[in-house]
């Protein structure tokens, strides 16, 4: 009897795929989402930090040309 299901098992597993490739796409897709929201964070947060320099630096230059 346990051959016939290991036989079964065996043609499922090679008819369909093996079911745990699957599991480990969905883990690699939701670390990369993971990793992508962290970097959108950390350029939000550079972008702003840059813009205040660079207004910073304008100001002073129109000062000093003024």
């Amino acid at each position: 009897m346990s051959a016939l299901v290991m036989r079964v098992h065996a043609a499922v597993v090679c008819r369909l795929g093996d079911f745990r490739r699957g599991a480990t796409a969905v883990e690699y897709g939701l670390l990369l989402a993971v990793i992508v929201v962290v970097i959108m964070g950390a350029v939000s947060a550079f972008a702003g930090a840059s813009n205040n320099l660079y207004t910073r630096l304008a100001e002073i230059a129109s000062h000093m040309s003024g």
